[in-house]
C-alpha cells in the first residue's frame, strides 16, 4: 500500500522532468518559439533575423523592380535600317538624262521605282545605276543621301525617297499571356512597356496575378504588372530587340500555428504587407498565440542575406533559408509589419504562448496521475465493500442467534 501511494507522485515527477527537458510529449503544431530563437540544430541550417526598421528598409531596396536593373532608360530613339529590313527606293529625275531621252518630243514620267529588297547580311542594298549602297546602321535620310551622291553624275538633279516597307531589325517581341503575340516595329515616337503590352492586345489574365519579364542585351528582370501601373518609374521605354514575356502566376502564402485561421491564402492584390497577410488569416488566436513570436519563413539570395548582416559563409547554395521574427507585443511592431512586403510562397508561423504549453503539460500530468490512481481507488473500494459485507453478515448472525 505504501508503494501504491508513492507511485503516482514519482510518475508525476518523471513526466514533468521529461517535459521541461524538451521532450515532445504534449502535441504542438510546430516548433516552440525558444527552439527557433536558440537555433536548434536541424538538417537545414537557417538564419534568424529580427524585424527592425533597418532590415525592413534593406528588403524594400531589393523588391523586384525594372528601374534599378536597366541603366539605359532613354526615350524615343532614331530608327536605323538593319539586316533583314525590306526597303523600297524611288528615284525622281528632273530633266533628260538618266531616265528621259533628250530627243523625245513628249516627256514621259521621270520616276523609277526599284523593286522592294531586303537588306543583305552584308548590310547593303543594290540600286540601278547607283550600284551597291551601304544601308545597315544608317537612317533613311542617310541612305537617300548616299544614293543621290552615286547618281549625281548620271542624272539631272536626282531626288530619292527610301522607305522601310517591313521593319524587321528595329523591332521588339511580346510573348505569353497577351491577346496578340508577335514582333512589333519600334516607333519613332517611342513607347513604354505598357504601350507595348497594349499594342499586343493587352493582358489575358488579371493584372494582380500577372508578371512581366523584360530581357535586353543578355540582362533579364522580373516585375509584377502592378509595379508598372503604380510606380511609373518602372514603366521604362522599349528598345529595339527587347523581349517582353507576360505570364500569369497566382501568388499565395501559408499560415500555420496559432494564427486565427490556418491554410493557404491568395494575395488578391499585386502587393500585400505582412500585416495584411496576418489579417487575411484572421489575426492571431487570442487564447493561444504568443504575439512576440510571429515568424516568417523565406529563402533569400546571398546578396540580400549579406545586407541583412547574415554570415553567408556558413551556408551553401545560392539561396539562404531565413526566418524573420516579428514582435507584435511591441506597439511599433504593427508599423514594421505594414512596411514588410510578402512574397510568393512565404510561410507565416505563430508560436503558442508559454501559458498554453504549461496548461497542456499540467492537463497531461493530471490525466496520467488519475490513470495511475484509478487501480488504487478500485482496490480500496473493493476492500471496503468486502469488509462491509462481512460485518453485515456477522451482525445478522448475532441477531438470529446463529452466531457461534
Amino acid at each position: 500500500m505504501i508503494f501504491s501511494k508513492r507511485f503516482p507522485l514519482g510518475l508525476v515527477v518523471a513526466v514533468a522532468g521529461a517535459i521541461l527537458s524538451g521532450c515532445g510529449i504534449t502535441p504542438v503544431s510546430g516548433p516552440e518559439s525558444w527552439d527557433i530563437t536558440k537555433g536548434t540544430e536541424t538538417e537545414l541550417p537557417y538564419a534568424l533575423v529580427k524585424l527592425r526598421l533597418d532590415s525592413v528598409s534593406a528588403l524594400a531596396a531589393h523588391e523586384p523592380r525594372l528601374v534599378g536593373t536597366f541603366s539605359d532608360r532613354r526615350g524615343p530613339q532614331t530608327v536605323v535600317i538593319g539586316v533583314g529590313d525590306i526597303v523600297g527606293v524611288t528615284i525622281f529625275d528632273t530633266g533628260a538624262g538618266l531616265f528621259v531621252p533628250g530627243d523625245t518630243g513628249i516627256r514621259p514620267s521621270n520616276v523609277i521605282t526599284v523593286p522592294p529588297q531586303a537588306v543583305g547580311i552584308d548590310g547593303n542594298i543594290t540600286v540601278p545605276s547607283a550600284g551597291i549602297i551601304a544601308a545597315k546602321g544608317k537612317t533613311v535620310a542617310q541612305v537617300q543621301q548616299s544614293i543621290v551622291a552615286a547618281l549625281k553624275n548620271r542624272a539631272l538633279e536626282p531626288n530619292v525617297v527610301v522607305t522601310i516597307l517591313d521593319q524587321r531589325a528595329s523591332a521588339y517581341t511580346v510573348l505569353g499571356d497577351v491577346r496578340l503575340s508577335g514582333r512589333f516595329p519600334v516607333l519613332q515616337s517611342g513607347e513604354r512597356l505598357l504601350d507595348a503590352i497594349g499594342r499586343a492586345g493587352g493582358l489575358l489574365g488579371q493584372g494582380n496575378e500577372t508578371w512581366i519579364v523584360l530581357e535586353r542585351q543578355g540582362k533579364r528582370a522580373l516585375v509584377p504588372f502592378g509595379a508598372l501601373v503604380d510606380e511609373p518609374a518602372n514603366n521604362i521605354y522599349v528598345h529595339s530587340q527587347d523581349t517582353i514575356y507576360v505570364y500569369r502566376e497566382p501568388r499565395t502564402f501559408l499560415a500555420f500555428g496559432a494564427a486565427g485561421r490556418q491554410g493557404q491564402f491568395a494575395f488578391d492584390a499585386w502587393r500585400v504587407s505582412l500585416s495584411e497577410a496576418i489579417a487575411k488569416a484572421t489575426g492571431l488566436s487570442d487564447i493561444q498565440a504568443n504575439p512576440a513570436a510571429v515568424f516568417l519563413y523565406r529563402g533569400e539570395t546571398r546578396e540580400v542575406a549579406r545586407e541583412l548582416g547574415i554570415d553567408v559563409a556558413a551556408y551553401e547554395g545560392p539561396v539562404i533559408p531565413v526566418i524573420y521574427q516579428l514582435d507584435l507585443h511591441d506597439p511599433g511592431g504593427y508599423f514594421l509589419a505594414s512596411k514588410f512586403q510578402m512574397r510568393n510562397k512565404d510561410v507565416i508561423y505563430v508560436s503558442n504562448a508559454v501559458s498554453v504549453e504549461a496548461t497542456k503539460m499540467l492537463t497531461y500530468i493530471s490525466q496520467i496521475a488519475r490513470t495511475a490512481q484509478d487501480p488504487i481507488n478500485v482496490g480500496i473500494s473493493g476492500y471496503t465493500l468486502k469488509a462491509a459485507i462481512q460485518g453485515q453478515t456477522i451482525n445478522s448472525a448475532i441477531v438470529t442467534g446463529t452466531a457461534q
